[in-house]
């Protein structure tokens, strides 16, 4: 039997289908195989993971490397990063990647993040007061700016830039003609701009996590300055993007359904639970990082051949009834085995302070309005418009 006949075949994966109703796609698709083979949207050939026992296994297989040298798709894997940025925990194997999480890792522990509880709090009570409604984007008005004022915080960012890196950030994700050329110019330009930060640490350090890498970096030698600007990069990407889709996806799904909302209001139900269903049924980002074999790989009934680059799809794996009894149904009571932060030595390491963040802002937003409301169609919010990740460019309700 052809790999085809075994897998099924998907012409590309960024397709109308697929960005206009993640879910329903993923589910055919899911049902067809639980391997298929595929195209990226430059036509590099791909395999995608969509079941629950594949994708959790495959996240852990120190068979499909993150370190994208080990690509030996189309001749060589053309990546859109530039070198200077791109040399980060999500292109690493052990032992670099366990060199550099630890060094990260300290910041991130729940008991350090629990130290951030007081401060989250106030920044997110300071956004609900300019709330005046009656109608308001709580995607502007809050999901976007408690993430990137906390991780901004953290890494000891002047606040004077982070509108720029916001601006850079929504180009990176841009879908609009020329993007690939904006984009470029927009990771040149927070290259530049990390390169300034860290300089002025070096030379005024203060008590954050960028002056505590850049100490590691230049008293212990443990990082190259390439690797200390990409960390950083990808500690103020990451802790901002995924928090800010989470807390937008945690708020619609109360929204969606009001009862729960009822009875989160009134303490029935966790709000930490809602973070964690909604994690499950819609998380932030639908594909973990591409992965690429190291070698011929069996995967469910598909061969992949060494090179192939392999995504796991987050968003599918986590609606596959195999594993979750009606898997459409959003249910906080469910048991949380969700792969949505990842799986094994790669497991998202923000994922606390993720879950802080959304767990915090959510319960502030219902517990200062007695009443919120979509103030807009389910057909009418917009999403971003990519395969990458599942959030919401707004999300307009109407407050009392």
């Amino acid at each position: 039997m052809s790999n085809t006949e075994q897998t099924g075949s998907v012409s590309s994966l960024l397709s109308e289908a697929l960005v206009a109703d993640p879910h329903g796609t993923y589910a055919r698709l899911r049902e067809a195989a639980p391997v298929h083979r595929t195209a990226t949207p430059d036509g590099e050939p791909m395999w995608l993971i969509t079941r629950y026992a594949e994708a959790r296994a495959a996240l852990a297989d120190p068979r499909l490397s993150l370190n994208k040298a080990n690509a030996k798709t189309s001749g060589e894997y053309r990546s859109s990063m530039p070198p200077e940025l791109d040399t980060h925990l999500l292109n690493m194997d052990p032992p670099d990647h366990t060199r550099l999480r630890r060094l990260v890792a300290k910041a991130f522990t729940p008991r350090r993040v629990e130290g951030l509880r007081m401060r989250i709090q106030k920044l997110t009570d300071e956004l609900l007061t300019t709330m005046t409604g009656p109608r308001v984007d709580l995607v502007h008005a809050l999901a976007v700016p408690l993430p990137m004022s906390v991780i901004c915080e953290l890494l000891g960012i002047p606040e004077t830039a982070r509108l720029d890196f916001r601006a850079w950030t929504d180009t990176l994700f841009s879908p609009a003609p020329g993007a690939a050329t904006e984009s470029r110019t927009a990771m040149r330009q927070m290259h530049q701009f990390l390169k300034s930060v860290i300089e002025e640490k070096r030379n005024s350090p203060t008590e954050d996590l960028l002056s505590a890498l850049v100490q590691a970096r230049d008293d212990r030698d443990v990082l190259t300055e390439p690797e200390l600007v990409s960390l950083a990069f990808l500690t103020l990407f990451a802790g901002y993007d995924n928090a800010v889709h989470l807390i937008g996806n945690t708020a619609l799904s109360l929204l969606l359904h009001p009862r729960l909302l009822t009875a989160v209001r009134g303490g029935a139900v966790p709000i930490r639970s809602v973070v964690e269903e909604t994690l499950r049924w819609n998380p932030p980002f639908a594909l973990a990082v591409r992965r690429f074999a190291l070698e011929d790989v069996s995967i469910g009934n598909a061969l992949i051949p060494a090179g192939s680059r392999v995504w796991v799809s987050i968003a599918s794996a986590n609606r596959d009834g195999r594993e979750f009894p009606s898997p459409e149904v959003f249910d906080p009571t469910r048991t949380p085995t969700h792969l949505a932060f990842g799986y094994g030595v790669h497991y998202c390491i923000g994922a606390p302070l993720a879950r802080m963040e959304a767990e915090i802002a959510v319960w502030s937003l219902m517990k200062r309005f007695s009443e919120l409301e979509l103030a807009v169609g389910l057909n009418e919010l917009e999403w971003w418009p990519t395969f990458h990740k599942r959030g919401l460019r707004s999300l307009p309700v109407m407050t009392c």
